[in-house]
């Protein structure tokens, strides 16, 4: 099958997450499951009922969105015989996604990637003094004036690279609050980000430290069976995913070129594994001649398989 395997990333989170999936199949049970095992904690119930505010916290955020993605991909190898290690030409996930990816190509464990997210996301989040640093979205500005105008905030950088007219800077607030007044009139909107840290910076050098320690204990296995659209790199990647996994932390997530590296690649199908739209409605809006579909429940799961493979077949 020719297609593109999409995983989300944080921000993706909502109450009730997972639970549709959970209550038809037992598969997807079986993952909350294992993942509440290796953490220790309840998260499950977390993500079925809240609060919301305990469901954001980046070490509780981070290893639910993966669960999700997780749990989609084993519903589909059991009831419809589609095996992502071996179904796919490419895989990609947006940050922290890159995680759930490497999970589902079979090169990390479930159990040691939630461990890793948990620790991933609490180093994250103490990473920078709260209330010093944060991110805000810039949208419909060019890539050049938002350049031109991070060019004057050293400690400032480009985050996110998500879309055309689509970009996430990251920094502290008092540089970004300059910044944005900068851009306003170059942008349609521009707007904080309700986060605490500035994700995606050289801030979370610490965060990147402890990640690295925890992978060097517990090693990837092998190659990826297929590439993955690294966010370091925007290129096709199947060995060095320990060193990749922890420079994202810092860098830039280059999805947009991400996307239209997958644009020249000929592909039928992309398709977003986990709760929420957003990497599909951006592939909806870069590649041509691609089905997308966002699959995290019972109802999506089965227009995915009814749609998409009844009309590969």
């Amino acid at each position: 099958m020719n297609v593109l395997w999409l995983f989300p990333g944080q921000g993706s989170q909502s109450v009730g997450m997972g639970a549709a999936l959970a209550e038809v199949f037992p598969e997807a049970r079986e993952v909350f499951g294992e993942v509440d095992e290796a953490l220790k904690i309840n998260l499950f119930r977390l993500m079925k009922e809240g609060p919301l505010e305990d469901l954001t916290l980046t070490e509780n955020a981070q290893p639910a969105i993966m669960a999700v993605s997780l749990a989609v991909a084993r519903v589909l190898k059991t009831q419809a015989k589609i095996n992502i290690p071996t179904t796919g030409r490419f895989a990609a996930g947006h940050s922290l996604g890159e995680y759930s990816a490497v999970a589902a190509l079979g090169m990390l464990s479930l159990a040691h990637t939630a461990q890793v997210l948990q620790i991933r996301g609490r180093a994250m989040q103490n990473a920078a003094p709260a209330g010093q640093g944060g991110m805000v979205a810039v949208l419909g500005a060019s890539l050049q004036d938002v350049e031109t105008a991070l060019s004057r905030f050293p400690a400032c950088v480009l985050a996110n690279d998500n879309a055309d007219g689509q970009v996430v800077l990251s920094g502290p607030l008092k540089d970004l609050e300059v910044c944005s007044e900068i851009l306003k009139p170059l942008a349609k909107r521009v707007l904080p980000l309700p986060v605490s840290a500035p994700f995606h910076s050289p801030a979370m050098t610490s965060a990147a430290d402890a990640v690295a320690e925890t992978l060097a204990l517990r090693p990837l296995s092998g190659r990826a069976p297929y590439p993955i659209l690294s966010n370091v790199t925007a290129k096709p990647e199947s060995t060095g995913w320990e060193t990749l996994l922890v420079q994202q932390i810092t860098g830039r997530v280059r999805w947009r070129e991400i996307m239209d590296y997958a644009d020249g690649q000929a592909l039928t199908l992309a398709v977003e594994l986990g709760h929420g739209t957003v990497l599909t409605n951006l592939a909806k809006r870069r590649l041509n001649d691609v089905s997308c579909f966002s699959v995290s429940d019972p109802k999506t799961l089965e227009t995915f398989v009814e749609s998409a493979l009844v009309g590969s077949a």
